[in-house]
C-alpha cells in the first residue's frame, strides 16, 4: 500500500471546489485517463498494423525467394544434365562423320576409339555397331554382346525412324542398370548402320549427388512412367517407382508446392529434359527451408510484444508526468493571479523612479553647470586658484554631480536604451577591442587570427556600440564555425570615398548551399543541437542595415565562409528618438 501511495500522483484524488461550471476542465484524473487512451490507440494502432503487414510480407518474400532458388538450381541443373547428353550424342556423332564404316567395323580401330571417348568425356562403357538388320557386326566392351540381334527391341525401331535414340535406364540382355545412345549414319549409296554407346550409370548419377542443396532437399532424375533414373535420398533405388506423382509436361522449368504421402509440406522443382525420356526433380521439404523465417517470426512477435510493453509504461509514465506538469501549473496559476498586484505595484514604481530620475537630472544639470563656473572664476583669481582646500571643495561637488548623473542614468536605463552616439572611430582599435574578449579562446584553440586594415584608411563617423555588436556577432560565429587550429582572417578596404568593405573570412566548416540564402533568417542555425539561437546573424543583418550598410555571404562546405560588410564611412542615426535632459559636462 505504501509503494501504490507514493506512485499515485498529486492530482489523482484532486477536487476544485472553486472551478465553477467548467469544473470539467479540472478534472486531471479524467484528463490523464484521455490522454492514455488516445496516445494507446494512436501508437499501437500503426505499429500493430505495421507489423501485420509486415509479417505477411515477408513471409510471401520469403516463400517466393525458396522457390526461386529451388527453381534456379532446377534450371541450372537441367543444362548440366542436358550438356552431358549432348556433348556426348556430339562425340558419337563426330566418330561416324570422321570414320568410314569400315574402320568402325574394325574391333581395334573401334577399341581404340573407345579408349579415346573414355579418356576424353569420361562416362562411356562400350561401343556397338549394328547393320540395318539389328545385327551387332562389331562390339567393344566388358560383354559379350557381339552377334546380338535388337531388330525387335523398342529402341532400335526409335533410331531408325529419329535417327538417334537416348534411352532410359534399364537391365537388357547385361541385367545391369545402363542407357544406351544410339546414332543412325546413312551412307552415300542408301545404306545405313547404328552407332551405339552405352553410358555408365555411375558418371550419371554423380551429376546430381555433387549438388548442395538446403531444407534437406533431394535431386533424382526419373523417366515418364514416374521410375526413377538416379538413386534418390528418399524415394528409393534406380527403376523404383517414386511416390509423387508424376508432373505434367512443361517446357520450361516449374516449381510448386506439394506434400508428401506423410504430409509433409514439400517444394518441388522439376524440368523435362529435351530430346531424353527423363525429368529432373528437385524435392525439398518446406519446413525446413522456412526454418530462418520461423525463428524471425518468433523474433517479431517477442519484439512487438516487448514494444507494446515498453510503449505503454512510456505512454503512462509520460501522461502523468505531463498531467502532473499541468496539474502543478494550475496551482502556480492560482498562485500567480495573487502576485499579479504586487507586480502592478513594482511596475509603477519604474515609472516613479524614471520621473524621479528626469526631476532630479534638472537640478543636477544646474548645479553642474554652476560649480564649473565657480570652479572657473577661482581659477582666474589667483587668491582662490591657490587655496587648495577650496579647489578641493568644488571639486567634491563635481564629482558627487557625476555620480548622481551615474545612479540617475542607470534608473532610465530600466525603462529605455540609450541612443546612438555619433563620433570618429579608428576601424583597427574598434576591431582590436572587440578581438580582445575572445583573445583566450583563440590562444587556448590555437586559433590563427590575422587583421590587415591600411594605414589609409579614412576615420569612420558612427556608433561604437552598434559596430562592436556586429563584429562581436561575426567573430562569434566565425569561432563557432572554426575546428582548433583553424584561421580567421579580417581584411578592411576602402570602395569609393563614401564606403569601406570588411571582409571576415574563416577556414571552419563552411556552410551548405541549401541554406546559403537563409542565413540571415531569424531563428534560422546550422549549428543543430550544438547550440546557438538562430538570432545572431539575423540581429547582424539589423544592425548593418540601421548604420546605412549591407551585408553579403559567401561559402563553400567543408572549406570556409566569408562576410562581407560594406560600411558607409559616415554613418546616419536612423529611428532617431528624442532625448530625456541630462547632465551637461564641462
Amino acid at each position: 500500500m505504501t509503494v501504490l501511495k507514493n506512485l499515485k500522483p498529486q492530482f489523482w484524488d484532486h477536487r476544485d471546489v472553486a472551478a465553477g461550471p467548467g469544473k470539467y476542465l479540472f478534472n486531471f484524473r479524467r484528463i490523464w485517463k484521455m490522454v492514455v487512451v488516445l496516445m494507446a490507440v494512436v501508437t499501437l494502432a500503426p505499429l500493430i498494423s505495421i507489423t501485420l503487414i509486415d509479417y505477411n510480407v515477408t513471409e510471401h518474400a520469403i516463400e517466393s525467394e525458396v522457390l526461386l532458388r529451388t527453381s534456379r538450381l532446377v534450371s541450372n541443373t537441367r543444362r548440366t544434365v542436358s550438356y552431358f547428353f549432348a556433348e556426348r550424342r556430339a562425340a558419337l556423332e563426330f566418330l561416324v562423320q570422321d570414320n568410314s564404316f569400315e574402320e568402325l567395323n574394325e574391333s581395334k580401330r573401334l577399341a581404340a576409339l573407345l579408349d579415346n571417348l573414355k579418356m576424353a568425356f569420361g562416362g562411356f562403357a562400350d561401343l556397338g555397331i549394328i547393320d540395318a538388320s539389328g545385327n551387332q557386326m562389331t562390339y567393344v566392351g566388358p560383354y559379350k554382346l557381339e552377334g546380338k540381334n535388337y531388330r525387335d527391341q523398342e529402341w532400335f525401331k526409335e533410331v531408325l525412324e529419329r535417327s538417334v535414340h537416348i534411352s532410359d535406364v534399364f537391365l537388357g540382355f547385361r541385367k545391369t542398370p545402363h542407357l544406351v545412345i544410339a546414332i543412325k549414319h546413312t551412307e552415300p549409296d542408301g545404306s545405313f548402320y547404328v552407332l551405339r554407346a552405352t553410358l555408365d550409370t555411375e558418371r550419371y548419377n554423380d551429376l546430381l549427388s555433387q549438388l548442395e542443396m538446403s531444407g534437406l532437399g533431394d535431386a533424382f532424375i526419373v523417366n515418364h512412367q514416374g521410375k526413377l533414373q538416379t538413386p534418390s535420398l528418399y524415394h528409393g533405388k534406380a527403376l523404383e517407382k517414386i511416390s509423387l506423382p508424376v508432373p505434367e509436361y512443361s517446357a520450361k522449368t516449374q516449381v510448386f508446392e506439394g506434400r508428401n504421402p506423410e504430409g509433409k509440406a514439400l517444394i518441388v522443382g522439376y524440368a523435362y529434359i529435351a530430346e531424353t525420356p527423363f525429368i529432373l526433380m528437385i524435392v525439398k521439404q518446406k519446413g525446413e527451408l522456412m526454418m530462418t523465417w520461423y525463428r524471425t517470426r518468433t523474433e517479431l512477435i517477442l519484439f512487438l510484444i516487448i514494444s507494446i510493453t515498453v510503449i505503454l509504461l512510456v505512454i503512462l509514465g509520460v501522461s502523468t508526468y505531463l498531467v502532473e506538469r499541468i496539474f502543478v501549473a494550475d496551482q502556480k496559476r492560482v498562485m500567480t493571479l495573487h502576485h499579479v498586484e504586487y507586480s502592478n505595484k513594482m511596475a509603477s514604481l519604474g515609472r516613479l523612479a524614471a520621473g524621479v530620475a528626469h526631476e532630479i537630472n534638472n537640478p543636477l544639470a544646474i548645479i553642474n553647470e554652476k560649480a564649473g563656473l565657480i570652479m572657473d572664476l577661482f581659477t582666474i583669481k589667483k587668491e582662490y586658484a591657490g587655496d587648495p582646500k577650496l579647489m578641493s571643495l568644488v571639486n567634491s561637488v563635481l564629482s558627487s554631480v557625476e555620480r548622481c548623473a551615474t545612479i540617475t542614468r542607470r534608473l532610465l536605463s530600466f525603462s529605455r536604451h540609450i541612443d546612438i552616439s555619433i563620433e570618429p572611430l579608428n576601424l583597427k582599435k574598434v576591431i582590436q577591442d572587440v578581438l580582445g574578449f575572445l583573445g583566450k579562446e583563440a590562444e587556448y584553440r590555437s586559433i590563427a587570427v590575422s587583421v590587415k586594415v591600411p594605414d589609409d584608411i579614412p576615420q569612420l563617423v558612427g556608433d561604437r556600440g552598434r559596430l562592436q555588436e556586429i563584429f562581436l556577432n561575426l567573430f562569434n560565429n566565425a569561432f563557432a564555425a572554426l575546428s582548433d587550429g583553424g584561421r580567421l582572417d579580417i581584411v578592411a578596404r576602402r570602395e569609393d570615398k563614401h564606403f569601406l568593405s570588411l571582409i571576415v573570412t574563416d577556414n571552419g566548416c563552411g556552410i551548405p548551399e541549401r541554406d546559403i540564402d537563409r542565413v540571415f533568417e531569424p531563428f534560422f542555425s546550422t549549428k543543430g543541437r550544438k547550440g546557438g539561437t538562430g538570432l545572431g546573424l539575423s540581429i547582424t543583418y539589423g544592425l548593418v542595415q540601421e548604420i546605412g550598410g549591407s551585408i553579403s555571404v559567401e561559402s563553400e562546405e567543408g572549406k570556409g565562409t566569408s562576410f562581407r560588410i560594406r560600411l558607409p564611412i559616415k554613418m546616419e542615426k536612423k529611428g532617431e528618438t528624442k532625448t530625456d535632459a541630462g547632465i551637461v559636462g564641462r
